[in-house]
């Protein structure tokens, strides 16, 4: 029985699961990247000899990987020329003042625009529109940012490109050499899920309303007045005047060291020129403070005694309104922004990631699960979902989107537009796109052919440069997709997906072909609550081309029920990076995800199951 045993966990398969376990756990730990643990699932298998060298970087080779980082820029086009965001502007205008009709219109809007290009980017832009929609209605943005995640997550379904897992699962159907899907393959079926989610929506928005006081603390409006009331400003920021004989005078903001010696920050200086009065916040470092001066200092410990700081650096306390925020809101603003998940900001402190020297920006509130925390913030460790308010100039605050891809802004300034830096190059964006679907569709040229020939496109006119194309490809996403691939080999080189294959016909396989769909999709699922969408494509394409080639049917329609179901990843906040963007948004805890995601990815799964047979028969 030990020798058995021994043999057993010796043996190959065995490593191969017990790496997989161990993926799914600091995937779900979260203390780690995922790209980094995909690195470390590549060096793996590499030590362990499971596979070889050439094995565990296929995936460098794989055109589809090339395809995926050409789509990201067909992505950053579509948002440097303003077409999405005109998409987001007619969407406020038709909406007007009815919710059922900007849910309809809102979902709609989504799942068309994710059809070409990445959900993640889709819902970012979509995020400050929904809550200006609510500020503008009234309502909370409960009610609107589920259904703005779920058409996300359901505009994945609908072209070939939309999310990685189809091309995943298209790959392993080339590599089997049993078929292929087409650019429309994905489109009725995801037609059919996105009006289910259009009406289950409609449904489940009402269990989604909140109580009055946290429906207050969630709503993210832009007035400033009400951001300082909701971060409770006034306990924080002081102003003080700076009167003469002060050691400040003469000084340098970097030379006075406050941050490391008093945990304060000076977030803007107040000075009269000219009989008004001069905002600053830009380079402050380098600012010189002279008397009569009015500093604006976020003071980060509860405990600071005021009046000896004063005292001590001949300084007076002056009161701080509402109104003085109003006077320096043309040059000095506020904004909310939030961690993009997977980002390298996350699990790092504001210090840790040179914050304030980087964006030029300060981080005077942090929002964690609806309540605002206390102490020393820039020192606070940053979590996915977690909503920041920085102060500076509005400049800054409308660069910090195309100067990272770490945060992204909630509520942006009125003069965004004026950001988009390719406006009038929107026409021929559209044209670099139509080209591209045109081809794609005739199969004139390879899928990975037709997207370069867009990006050449977009950037012959203009629409992209060298810098953005390159700044918008989430390299952390290729990484974890290659570093998946291997798991994919190793499972089928050691006899593991056999094993997967010969368990689920011996439990399901005399129950009917419906019930083997349902038994894939369920799988699928219960896997994507541990891992990525991605990486569950990359783990059950196998698995499935292999079900259908056991029993004698079709590969198709189980590749398809694969490729829908990784991307119905409804029901947790972590099961993708589109749930946990809007998870500090709307102010949803983990269980609006499942009380809500449960029920519709049963509903999906059905809608899947009876559907798929009828565009895929099964002979």
């Amino acid at each position: 029985m030990n020798d058995t045993f021994l043999s057993y966990v010796q043996s190959p398969l065995f490593v191969v699961v017990a790496l997989l376990v161990a993926a799914m756990v600091l995937f779900v730990q979260n203390k780690l990247r995922m790209d980094i643990i995909a690195l470390l699932v590549m060096l793996a298998f590499c030590l362990t000899g499971i596979l070889t060298v050439n094995e565990v970087l296929a995936g460098f080779s794989d055109p589809n990987i090339i395809l995926i980082a050409l789509l990201f820029i067909v992505g950053e086009g579509l948002v440097r020329t303003g077409v999405a965001y005109q998409v987001s502007e007619w969407l406020m205008k038709a909406s007007k003042n009815s919710e059922t009709k900007v849910l309809i219109l809102l979902m709609l809007a989504v799942a068309g625009l994710g059809s070409f290009m990445s959900s993640t980017g889709v819902v970012a832009i979509f995020i400050p529109v929904v809550l200006m929609i609510c500020q503008q209605m009234n309502i909370s943005p409960k009610r609107l940012m589920m259904p703005l995640s779920v058409a996300g997550l359901i505009s994945g379904m609908m072209t070939l490109i939309a999310t990685a897992p189809n091309l995943v699962v298209n790959a392993e159907l080339v590599r089997a050499e049993v078929g292929r899907f087409s650019f429309f393959s994905f489109t009725p079926i995801g037609i059919v899920i996105l009006v289910l989610g259009v009406v289950y929506m409609l449904i489940a928005r009402r269990w989604l309303a909140g109580d009055e006081q946290q429906d207050q603390l969630t709503s993210n409006r832009h007035s400033l007045n009400d951001l300082i009331e909701n971060y409770n400003l006034h306990s924080r920021i002081k102003r003080f005047a700076v009167l003469s004989g002060s050691d400040f005078i003469g000084q340098t903001v970097e030379d006075l060291h406050l941050r490391s010696t008093y945990g304060l920050n000076i977030l803007a200086i107040e000075r009269w020129k000219r009989f008004r009065p001069v905002f600053m916040a830009m380079s402050l470092g380098k600012v010189e403070i002279r008397e009569k001066d009015l500093l604006m200092i976020d003071i980060s410990q509860p405990e600071f005694d005021l009046d000896a700081f004063c005292q001590l650096h001949h300084l007076e306390l002056a009161e701080i309104r509402n109104h003085n925020f109003d006077e320096q809101a043309k040059s000095i603003g506020m904004a909310e922004i939030t961690p993009i998940p997977e980002a390298s900001s996350v699990g790092k402190s504001a210090v840790e990631l040179r914050f304030r020297s980087h964006y030029g920006l300060n981080i005077i509130g942090i929002k964690r699960n609806n309540e605002l925390l206390t102490g020393h913030l820039a020192e606070e460790v940053i979590e996915a979902g977690d909503l920041l308010l920085v102060v500076g100039d509005w400049k800054l605050i409308r660069q910090l989107r195309d100067k990272t891809k770490s945060f992204f802004v909630l509520n942006y300034p009125s003069e965004i537009d004026k950001a988009v830096p390719a406006r009038s190059q929107a026409l021929h964006a559209i044209f670099s796109i139509l080209v591209m679907v045109i081809l794609m569709v005739t199969s004139i040229v390879p899928n990975v052919i037709a997207a370069l020939i867009a990006c050449l496109l977009l950037g012959k006119f203009r629409c992209i440069d060298a810098k953005s194309a390159y700044g918008s490809i989430h390299w952390a996403s290729l990484i974890l997709i290659v570093g998946m691939m291997p798991f994919s080999i190793a499972l089928q080189k050691t006899g593991g997906v056999n094993l997967i294959v010969d368990f689920m016909i011996n439990t399901v396989g005399t129950m009917g072909k419906h019930w083997i769909l349902i038994s894939l999709f369920t799988l699928c699922a219960v896997v994507g609550l541990f891992i990525s969408n991605t990486a569950t494509a990359i783990l059950m394409a196998p698995i499935a081309i292999t079900l259908a080639q056991q029993l004698g049917l079709s590969p198709m329609p189980f590749a398809m029920t694969v490729a829908i179901a990784s991307s119905a990843a409804f029901m947790t906040p972590i099961s993708s990076p589109v749930n946990t963007m809007v998870l500090g948004p709307g102010g949803y805890k983990f269980s609006d995800f499942v009380k809500i995601g449960v029920p519709f990815t049963i509903l999906v799964m059905l809608a899947t199951v009876f559907c798929i047979p009828l565009l895929f028969p099964f002979h």
